[in-house]
């Protein structure tokens, strides 16, 4: 059992990220006990059950009023070669968009992760064969992008180290189901596995992140390159390199002037960098995100939200966030998760605890992963409040989430 893959120390790693040239702020590597969601069922999550019995997870249902439709997309770019394996030639990319649909029921419903990346992921993290099974999402594949709804604004979502596009994927389903349309990228070779078509799987050679302020770059560029392809795929190409068909109704659906994006740890310094990087991102949400490169430094002018935790790495603590802070010249908001910790934010709330008795995790690693806070409210608040977040500033709509403490989240405290 590979139980050293599965729990990476906070405290390490936010000594590695300090010690980067460009500063950083948060810790950012989550522990490896993220594995696949398994299809909806009524047993209680958190527990493994029987020792015979797989354990499965389930994943709330968006709370919108739309139909979740969503495609995988094999992006290619030409103009670079692969900083992480330049043997390996051109930087690939995997994304994924998800949207509302309409006629969406005689479309199949898309794994969390591919089965061949989850097979290799849930191999090299140690779970026993069977323990943990994959399931489905809420999103129908290929289905029609719903176009009564007119013009979506876009999100991009950039998840944590050694992580996957598949973990926020909570987050993003609330979010296509309130009208917007997400594009969730994985980092090819500092995520933890990545499927291409064909069922080819790319991995992260060294087994970590070593150079976090090159990945920070990488990730800018990444997105930089993603966005140039929305442009394109907006104007009616096909971006993926195998040219599969695409779903109906996509072209011209993509307001391109109303772009935001947000990130979990290493995602959240994706998230300030690419902004610093690139203006037509107008928003952006850090979720205990790290702060790497000269973004640290110049700040932005554009809305930000930084997603706190009371522990090592947040506001309190960490001079390069507070000088990042002190350096936003736009809109601003800064929240902390009463109870929450690193791994709080995404889907990693709900599959840590189920995959911790497979590998040997105890209450106490769990508890430091995933923090005290019930998981029903650490859910609540991916919901509630980037939602809220991406209303106000790519739809011009106030939300009193916003504004102040509510009885309806009395564990976030605010700072402005």
């Amino acid at each position: 059992m590979h139980r050293s893959r599965l729990m990476i120390g906070v405290t390490a790693v936010l000594a590695a990220v300090a010690t980067t040239t460009a500063g950083a702020a948060h810790a950012d590597a989550p522990p490896k006990t993220t594995g696949p969601a398994g299809p909806a069922t009524s047993k209680t999550t958190g527990s493994a059950g029987p020792a015979t019995s797989p354990v499965r997870l389930v994943l709330p249902a968006p709370t919108g009023p739309h139909r979740i439709g969503t495609v995988a997309l094999h992006l290619v770019d030409g103009s670079r070669r692969d900083p992480w394996v330049p043997t390996v030639g051109k930087r690939e990319l995997m994304v994924s968009l998800w949207y509302p649909a309409r006629k969406a029921d005689h479309h199949p419903l898309a794994p969390w992760m591919p089965a061949s990346a989850a097979e290799s992921y849930l191999r090299d993290i140690g779970v026993p064969p069977g323990r943990l099974l994959l399931g489905t999402t809420h999103g129908r594949q290929g289905a029609p992008l719903d176009g009564r709804l007119g013009r979506l604004p876009v999100v991009l979502y950039s998840p944590g180290a050694n992580a996957s596009r598949s973990y926020g994927t909570g987050v993003v389903e609330e979010l296509a189901s309130r009208g917007y349309l997400v594009v969730t990228i994985d980092h090819t070779y500092d995520a933890a596995v990545v499927e291409f078509p064909g069922g080819r799987v790319a991995k992260n050679p060294r087994g970590e992140i070593a150079d976090y302020a090159k990945a920070a770059r990488v990730r800018a560029e990444d997105v930089r390159f993603v966005l140039n392809e929305l442009t394109a795929l907006n104007a009616g190409r096909n971006p993926d390199a195998e040219a599969r068909p695409l779903p109906s109704g996509l072209r011209g659906a993509l307001d391109l002037k109303r772009i935001g994006m947000f990130g979990h740890s290493l995602g959240g310094a994706s998230t300030s960098s690419a902004m610093y990087a690139d203006r037509r991102i107008k928003a952006g949400l850090g979720l205990d995100g790290a702060v790497i490169g000269p973004v640290a430094g110049a700040g932005l002018d554009r809305p930000y939200m930084v997603v706190d935790t009371p522990g090592k790495g947040g506001m309190s603590t960490n001079p390069a966030l507070r000088t990042f802070w002190s350096k936003l010249r736009g809109w601003r908001l800064n929240v902390t998760v009463k109870g929450a910790a690193h791994n709080s934010f995404g889907d990693d709330v709900q599959l840590i605890p189920l995959a911790a008795p497979l590998v040997g995790l105890t209450t106490e690693e769990v508890t430091e992963s995933v923090g005290a806070i019930p998981t029903a409210r650490a859910l609540a608040f991916q919901r509630a409040y980037p939602r809220a977040f991406f209303d106000l500033h790519l739809r011009g709509k106030r939300s009193p989430l916003l504004d102040g403490p509510t009885p309806r989240f009395p564990e976030v405290t605010y700072t402005r």
